[in-house]
């Protein structure tokens, strides 16, 4: 770990979060690699039944939450959020522990991060790369269609775990998914609470066969997150749209207001 890096972390006052179920062969590695940009680390064991926890016990200096059993990666978040916001932190990067993130790409997100401090940025990936799976592709690209749908962002990677969180500012929301649909839940609630939701390319890396171990069941989550989207449209067409209409007025009208002959006449006097 360099003093660059450490002085980033503590610059922003950030911790990772590393969410993980049964990705004992990946785990170690990814945590390993974490630990070369800082040491301000909080994995949530899902309930794993593998060599987890053993692992865990192996990688001093870090913080583990455990959990009995498997609850869902939106309650491991969602958990996570809490803690680190218990610890102090603002902020939080979070990482897949299946290894298909890169944690040579966390400068990346402070980089990001000096234009707008308080965004939720979320790393894009290339959905074209020949290792994407096509399930993946296509379902990625209608949860881009809904989320700009809902929120008016276009974001070219909803789906993404590798993101960067102002958990401090989430603390505030409330959120009712708990398992992968939550990725979607949280960014559409944060637009809607004003904060900014930014993208920052990133690498990914997808092992072929066997090797690659996905907790991903397409057609349980597609629905999940179906749902989820058709209550959010809901939501959109009820309050999201009526609340920017009327904002959008009151912007007109404030402006009107300013530029009155009257208004400009007593900036002229002063």
């Amino acid at each position: 770990m360099t003093s660059d890096s450490k002085a980033t972390f503590e610059k922003y006052n950030c911790c990772v979060i590393i969410p993980t179920f049964n990705n004992s062969k990946t785990l170690k590695n990814v945590i390993e690699s974490v630990l070369e940009y800082t040491n301000s680390i909080l994995v949530v064991n899902d309930g794993s039944t593998d060599e987890t926890v053993k692992i865990l016990e192996g990688i001093p200096g870090i913080h583990v939450l455990n959990f009995p059993v498997n609850r869902g990666k939106g309650i491991a978040l969602r958990n996570g959020f809490k803690e680190a916001v218990s610890l102090g932190f603002d902020r939080a990067i979070t990482i897949d522990s299946d290894g298909q993130h890169f944690a040579s790409d966390i400068p990346i997100f402070f980089k990001k991060l000096e234009d707008n401090p308080d965004a939720l940025i979320v790393g894009a990936r290339n959905m074209s790369g020949e290792s994407i799976p096509g399930k993946s592709s296509i379902g990625h690209k209608i949860s881009n269609f809904w989320f700009h749908f809902e929120t008016g962002i276009n974001l070219p990677d909803t789906q993404s775990g590798f993101r960067l969180y102002p958990v401090k500012q989430l603390d505030k929301l409330k959120f009712f998914t708990t398992k992968y649909e939550f990725e979607i839940e949280v960014l559409v609630k944060a637009s809607w609470s004003g904060i900014a939701v930014e993208s920052v390319p990133i690498r990914v890396y997808y092992a072929k066969g066997k090797e690659r171990v996905t907790h991903f069941r397409p057609l349980t989550d597609f629905t999940r997150v179906g749902l989820l989207h058709f209550w959010l449209v809901i939501l959109t067409a009820l309050w999201f749209f009526p609340q920017r209409f009327f904002n959008r007025i009151k912007k007109k009208t404030s402006g009107k207001i300013y530029t009155t002959p009257f208004s400009i006449r007593m900036r002229n006097l002063r």
